[in-house]
C-alpha cells in the first residue's frame, strides 16, 4: 500500500550554552509538521557531552522520533561513547555504521547511517598510496563507504533513508572551495548508496555548499546544514509503495546478496586491488 513519510531534518546545530532555552521554542511546533526528525551531525560544538545534554533538553518535547549521526565536531574532545549515551538516555537512537527500522505513520521507514569520511571525488578520489598516514586516511573512507553498504542492502522498509554527515556527492559542496572539497565527502559514498539503493539521502557539513543534488544514479541528495538551510529544520514529503526485493537465485545466497546489487563481493574487489600493486592477499583476513 503506498503510503507517504515527512522527515525532518537539521545538521550542524553545534550546540552550546548559547543552545539553551533558544532551540527548544524552534522545534515546538515540528510535531504537526514532521513523522520523524533526522539530525546530519555536529549536534555540539566541540565534542563536550555537556553541550549534548543542552542539546537534548531543548529536543525533550519534539515528540516524535529522533535518530542521528554524529559529525567530526562531535570527536574533537575524544568523549563520543559519552554523546552517544547522553543521546540514548533521552531516546534518541545514534547511528554508526548501522541501521535502523521504525514504523512511522503507519509505514516501515529503514534507515540507514554514518559519519562518512573525506576522500574526494571522481577522478579526484584519494588512492591508498604512500604514507602510512594516507593510506589510513583512505582505508577508513572506505570502510565507512562499504559499511554504510552493507546496512543499506539488508535494511528492508517501505521507505528507505540514508543519514550521513559527510557529503556523498560533490553537487551539493557547490559554494565551497574547491580546495575543501576532499575534506567534505567522498564519492565513495554515493557510489555505495547506489548500489544498495535509497529513497532520500541526508547529510550535513559543508556549511557553504548547496542544498540539493542527486547521486549518478539519480538518488536525491539533500544537504541540511543549518547554514545552508537558514532555518530550524527542513521537511521533505517521501511516498513510495512497499519496496519489493528479488529472490535470490543461485550462488547469489552464498556471496550474501551482494550480486543482486550489481558489484563483485568485497573479497573480489580487494583481490582485483592487491593484484594491482602486486601484492597477494591474506588468505585467512576473512575477507
Amino acid at each position: 500500500m503506498p503510503g507517504m513519510i515527512r522527515v525532518a531534518a537539521i545538521g550542524d546545530i553545534h550546540a552550546g550554552p548559547e543552545s539553551a532555552g533558544v532551540l527548544g521554542p524552534l522545534f515546538a511546533g515540528l510535531k504537526e509538521e514532521a513523522d520523524l526528525l533526522l539530525l546530519a551531525g555536529d549536534l555540539t560544538r566541540d565534542g563536550d557531552p555537556a553541550d549534548t545534554e543542552i542539546l537534548v533538553n531543548e529536543l525533550r518535547e519534539v515528540g516524535i522520533p529522533i535518530v542521528a549521526v554524529l559529525g567530526n565536531h562531535d570527536y574533537e574532545a575524544d568523549q563520543t561513547a559519552a554523546i552517544v549515551a547522553t543521546l540514548k538516555a533521552a531516546g534518541i537512537t545514534t547511528l554508526d555504521r548501522s541501521g535502523v527500522v521504525l514504523e512511522v505513520a503507519g509505514q516501515r521507514v529503514a534507515i540507514g547511517g554514518t559519519k562518512g569520511f573525506g576522500g574526494g571525488f571522481d577522478a579526484a578520489l584519494a588512492d591508498d598510496i604512500g604514507e602510512p598516514e594516507m593510506k589510513a586516511w583512505v582505508h577508513h573512507a572506505e570502510a565507512e563507504a562499504e559499511a554504510l553498504e552493507d546496512v543499506l542492502s539488508g535494511l528492508v522498509g517501505d521507505i528507505r533513508l540514508v543519514l550521513l554527515h559527510y557529503a556523498p556527492i560533490s553537487e551539493t559542496l557547490d559554494g565551497e572551495r574547491l580546495e575543501l572539497y576532499p575534506f567534505c565527502g567522498n564519492s565513495m559514498l554515493g557510489a555505495a548508496i547506489d548500489r544498495a539503493g535509497a529513497d532520500l539521502v541526508l547529510h550535513g557539513h559543508a556549511h557553504r555548499g548547496s542544498p540539493a543534488g542527486t547521486t549518478p544514479g539519480g538518488i536525491p541528495v539533500r544537504n541540511v546544514a543549518q547554514p545552508v538551510i537558514r532555518q530550524p529544520y527542513a521537511v521533505f514529503t517521501i511516498e513510495r509503495e512497499d519496496e519489493e526485493l528479488p529472490e535470490p537465485e543461485g550462488d547469489e545466497v552464498a556471496t550474501g546478496g551482494r550480486d543482486r546489487m550489481g558489484r563483485r563481493p568485497r573479497w573480489m574487489r580487494r583481490a582485483a586491488r592487491l593484484a594491482r600493486r602486486g601484492e597477494a592477499p591474506d588468505a585467512d583476513n576473512g575477507e
